[in-house]
């Protein structure tokens, strides 16, 4: 099978790493002004990358990285820790995370986000090929269910997505290897089956905001495999931390002159 890198573009070597994440940290402190302010996520990024002439790839990170402080706070109340999980049941956003670790697999860019979710470039556009790091990202998520020692997950899978029933086959025969019970069901709506779910694995925003309880396996999986393997890692829970720093200091109020803009519209 030909060796692909999913969510890699040559481009990312100069636009997310060294000056390019440079950039994108200070972009990070101006949109997160805004955004705590009351304007809307792609109009906080859209000021962001025109002052600092980001890339569409560095606009759709920052986006996919940062929260607001009420978002933060709204996930953080129902985010189970790794002693919740054990013996439950969880649902899992197959796709979502079968993607992401495929990304981590070959070495491509994922995200440390605001929020406490892993997210990455790659997209889901209706298609997807089974590549030559599936089966490594699904054996990371099954070895993880096992060293959790979750009882049983239930894995949705888009339906209308290309090549969803041969992902459940592979799903199934890899399961057969692990002490974790799989369910895998292909879905219409996916997304929606996870509303008012509890112990929901996705790190699309909307399920997370819509599910009784989420886990951030995401991260655990990352930390877990940082120790044997390099992670190219964007850290935007540190990037604010700048932004942090200048809350209630003299430098807020230059910030403030420096993006004056009308209010966002009602």
């Amino acid at each position: 099978m030909k060796s692909i890198r999913r969510g890699y573009l040559p481009e990312y070597e100069f636009t997310l790493r060294n000056q390019g994440v440079n950039a994108l940290g200070q972009a990070v402190i101006d949109a997160l002004f805004l955004l705590n302010r009351g304007h809307s996520l792609k109009r906080a990024a859209h000021i962001a990358m025109e002052h600092y002439q980001l890339t569409d790839h560095q606009r759709i990170a920052l986006t996919r990285g940062i929260a607001s402080d009420d978002e933060i706070r709204r996930r953080s109340l129902h985010k189970l820790s790794k002693d919740d999980v054990r013996d439950k049941t969880v649902y899992l956003d197959g796709f979502n995370a079968i993607i992401l670790m495929e990304s981590l697999v070959s070495g491509s860019p994922v995200f440390r986000c605001m929020d406490g979710a892993i997210r990455d470039l790659a997209n889901l556009k209706g298609s997807y090929h089974i590549i030559d790091k599936t089966e490594s990202a699904i054996r990371l998520i099954l070895q993880a269910f096992d060293n959790l020692r979750i009882h049983k997950a239930i894995i949705h899978i888009d339906n209308p997505v290309s090549n969803s029933r041969n992902l459940k086959t592979l799903i199934n025969t890899l399961a057969d290897s692990y002490h974790v019970e799989i369910e895998v069901n292909l879905i219409d709506a996916c997304d929606k089956s996870f509303y008012d779910k509890e112990c929901v694995i996705s790190g699309d925003g909307i399920v997370i905001d819509h599910a009784q309880s989420w886990i951030p396996l995401y991260l655990w999986i990352v930390e877990e495999y940082q120790l044997d393997h390099d992670v190219w890692l964007i850290d935007f829970d540190a990037m604010s931390n700048a932004y942090r720093k200048l809350v209630n200091t003299s430098e807020l109020a230059v910030l403030n002159s420096r993006l004056h803009s009308p209010k966002p519209s009602q």
